[in-house]
């Protein structure tokens, strides 16, 4: 299947690209066009890989834009398996879209994934007005009418917003989810100006995309779906802490080709913690709204393997998929 969807969408032009980047000894796939999260993630992890003499010259950025990251997939699993220089930029909506089947039968064991340095933590908003001051509140008024409170995010239904709500119910011991309403808008500014509104009772989404809202007094966020409180909003608490065992970001990282060496593996989880642990790296994170959060090697590998697994029960569960 994989090999069917680089085919159908231009082999021998990606091949062609590939080449043309041969003088390059890392090259590190954006599966997108140019300016969005995984250019970013590669053209900054690149840049500080070669300024921090972790590699011995500059990394050749690729974007193979496609099928929401499922032609760059594909390209790899076909194309790249043994390929130890090569890097691919990746995030929560990687592992989400695996989970779902979104890359034409493609699985996340297919390729390793090799860490993350950064995240845009998930939160869990109410309106500046709202009865809610815990997220315990909510869950307990959910739990008593699961039709009372609806959600706001900016992903399509079985997306990543709409399971962030969905987790912390579960974890609060909620078990009939498809009785949530979630309610998909264009982005998380017009979530926010749902719930604002009173169109529903709560949005989902990244701490992004609440920042402005947040210091104008518009909104409260109830929960930051962190291990820990995010520098610079300590007034907001995690969900953990509350006792709901949520951890739901939307971090950037990289996954490498599956049939590279264990040793090659553990190198590349060294160099990209050698990039958090930068000052050069704390500075993009503090420059782009990003907030800590570092797991590499096969800690990272066995994380994302219990993510998976929870996307899919999830997703199941809601009808996303069979």
């Amino acid at each position: 299947m994989t090999i069917k969807l680089v085919r159908a969408l231009g082999t021998s032009a990606i091949i062609s690209v590939v080449a043309a980047t041969s003088a390059w000894a890392t090259e590190c796939i954006a599966p997108a066009n140019a300016g969005g999260g995984w250019d970013f993630t590669c053209r900054q992890i690149g840049k500080l890989l070669y300024d921090l003499d972790l590699v011995d010259s500059p990394v050749q950025v690729t974007n193979m834009a496609g099928a929401g990251g499922g032609l760059a997939f594909a390209h790899v699993v076909a194309e790249r398996n043994n390929d130890e220089d090569l890097i691919v930029a990746a995030s929560s909506a990687t592992t989400t879209r695996l989970a779902q089947n979104a890359f034409g039968g493609a699985t996340a064991d297919q390729v390793r994934f090799v860490g993350a340095i950064g995240a845009d933590p998930g939160v869990i908003v109410v309106a500046a007005d709202s009865p809610f001051q815990t997220l315990g509140d909510m869950v307990e008024a959910i739990k008593a009418d699961p039709g009372s409170v609806a959600f706001a995010g900016g992903s399509a239904a079985g997306g990543f917003d709409h399971m962030k709500p969905l987790q912390v119910l579960k974890a609060g011991g909620f078990t009939d989810i498809r009785k949530i309403k979630y309610i998909a808008v264009d982005g998380g500014a017009d979530a926010i100006t749902q719930t604002i509104g009173g169109f529903t009772q709560a949005m989902t989404g990244d701490m992004s995309e609440i920042v402005g809202f947040l210091k104008s007094g518009e909104v409260r966020a109830l929960a930051v779906l962190t291990e820990e409180r995010v520098p610079g909003f300590e007034q907001i608490p995690t969900a953990r802490e509350q006792g709901f065992d949520v951890v739901a970001v939307n971090w950037r990282g990289l996954y490498v080709p599956k049939g590279i060496s264990d040793e090659k593996f553990e190198e590349w989880g060294q160099k990209l913690q050698a990039v958090a642990d930068s000052a050069e790296w704390k500075e993009t994170m503090v420059a782009n709204g990003l907030a800590p959060f570092t797991k590499v090697g096969g800690d990272f590998q066995g994380w994302i393997d219990g993510v998976i697994a929870d996307t899919v029960e999830l997703s199941k569960e809601i009808g996303v998929i069979q």
